[in-house]
């Protein structure tokens, strides 16, 4: 099995033998895109365990650890499957089985029930399930339940949280139900899964956690690209650090990142420290900083794509693991890409500054320079035009923008199709291709975005001695991953650079 086969990885789990292939020779680039089921031992692993290889007429492949777990099998106490990155599928295909899986994560289940997901995703309930159960294995109660577990043991191993506050940040609807769930899951109590990892303190509201990613992991460069767009008073950094507010389904929130390279070896973690007014949001927050990461990513599959292509393979290679940089707000993303329209960086970082000062909602507890939360789409649409320190035209579009998303015209939670998004972006006046796709880029994880022409991408091509008139064309062969390939030639520039202004105004 390799990540060139030409099906996707989500259906690999139903070539056997190609699943038994990867099972023995531990490649971890398959950890979270299927399980291993042991009929022998009653437990399920990741592709990479290390325990001694089981007689291929003895196991049994899943593409979901849910799917796993409903068949009877509990969860490995030595490789630890529910740990592992998404499949990044999720994202390269982003059918309804993919969509729906961002939204379990982000706990739209726990919070608004199978219905709720069925609504943001535009499927009937039962017609999601079919989706799910076909696709995934499980339906949408049993995926929301082997992410609460998984969140659960997390807490459980990392915090000295009592086991009653880290029910309710799980997402469970009861104490017993929590105990039930971890008993079956991982054939032990949540007493015993505490003693076997020492726990550490924590302070109320505050949740550090290991954020599983695959390698390499250019978390040095993911760094830089946010520094350099930080708006002040939401977001600060530091010399290996991230940090930002949260607007959450129950309150708000602080989350602090660790960012540094981390070389390939299969799965690594970057460490991330939550202050959460509610730990109902816990799994909310963890899903959006996951996404911000661009945490199940697989970069091998991105070089392999990329090898061998005379423009885009030298840059992978001198650095590879590189990130699309996501967001934790569609929002607030879709509103910075039209005030960076036309202008650097510098500038755009500048006006959104202004806004948070003057819109923004103040953080009850703030924490050094992280203040406010950035406006909302319903607060700035209430301004007028000229409220707005940008040319009239677009403050309108942003008006408009900002309207459309407050009244849900315009959903960015990564639920609806992204080609309905964008033709609903597009079709607001002001909003042209270039912000379509930048919020697509960013907000939807979309990693087949190109921007032909964009200034930087066409900066870039000349610099590296091609015709930036044949930027399109060139796009095609890098599919389905274009969006890496435009932050590889971003990261060319021979200087830190503004982040490309468009081409046109009103793009």
């Amino acid at each position: 099995m390799t990540t060139t086969d030409e099906r996707t990885t989500r259906d690999a789990y139903r070539d056997s033998e190609s699943c038994y292939r990867a099972v023995k020779s531990r490649d971890r680039r398959f950890d979270g895109v299927f399980y291993t089921g042991v009929h022998t031992t009653g437990i399920y692993c990741r592709p990479s365990c290390p325990a001694r290889t089981p007689a291929y007429q003895n196991v049994s492949f899943f593409p979901s650890a849910a799917a796993a777990q409903a068949a009877g099998f509990r969860a490995c106490k030595r490789c630890l499957p529910d740990a592992t990155p998404g499949s990044p599928d999720w994202d390269i295909a982003a059918d309804a089985a993919g969509r729906a899986m961002r939204l379990i994560a982000d706990g739209v289940v726990d919070r608004d029930g199978v219905e709720g997901l069925a609504a943001r995703i535009g499927y009937t309930p039962r017609h999601l399930t079919r989706i799910l159960t076909a696709e995934l294995g499980a339906g949408p109660l049993a995926l929301a339940r082997a992410r609460r577990a998984q969140t659960a043991r997390i807490l459980i191993e990392t915090t000295a949280m009592p086991h009653t506050d880290i029910a309710f940040a799980a997402g469970f609807a009861s104490v017993r139900q929590f105990n039930d769930t971890i008993r079956e899951v991982y054939a032990s109590t949540p007493t015993e899964l505490r003693g076997r990892r020492g726990a550490k303190a924590t302070t109320t509201g505050q949740v550090t956690m290991r954020l599983a990613v695959r390698t390499p992991f250019a978390g040095r460069a993911l760094l830089d690209f946010l520094a350099m767009r930080a708006v002040p008073g939401v977001e600060e950094t530091g010399p290996d650090w991230y940090a930002r507010t949260l607007r959450l389904p129950h309150g708000t929130g602080i989350v602090r990142i660790t960012l540094d390279d981390l070389p390939e070896g299969g799965t690594a973690f970057v460490e991330a420290t939550f202050e959460l007014d509610s730990l109902k949001d816990t799994a909310a927050a963890v899903e959006r900083t996951r996404r911000l990461l661009d945490a199940d990513c697989d970069p091998v599959a991105v070089g392999e794509q990329f090898a061998g292509d005379p423009l885009i393979g030298p840059l992978v290679r001198a650095l590879p693991g590189l990130r699309v940089p996501g967001h934790v707000d569609g929002h607030e993303i879709a509103v910075r890409a039209v005030l960076g329209q036309q202008v650097s960086v510098a500038g755009a970082r500048t006006v959104a500054g202004r806004l948070t000062a003057a819109y923004g909602e103040p953080l009850a507890h703030p924490r050094d320079s992280l203040t406010h939360l950035f406006p909302s789409a319903a607060a700035l649409a209430e301004l007028a035009p000229e409220d707005y320190p940008m040319p009239r035209a677009r403050g309108r579009a942003l008006i408009g923008l900002c309207r459309a998303l407050a009244d849900g015209d315009v959903a960015l939670d990564r639920g609806p199709d992204r080609d309905d998004v964008r033709r609903a972006l597009v079709a607001l006046p002001g909003i042209g291709p270039w912000t379509a796709d930048y919020v697509a880029f960013r907000a939807l994880g979309h990693p087949d975005v190109f921007l032909p022409t964009d200034v930087g991408v066409r900066n870039a091509l000349i610099a590296l001695g091609r015709d930036p008139a044949q930027a399109a064309a060139l796009s095609e062969s890098w599919r389905p991953w274009r969006s890496y390939a435009l932050m590889y030639l971003w990261q060319s520039l021979s200087a830190p650079a503004d982040e490309p202004a468009v081409t046109k105004k009103g793009s």
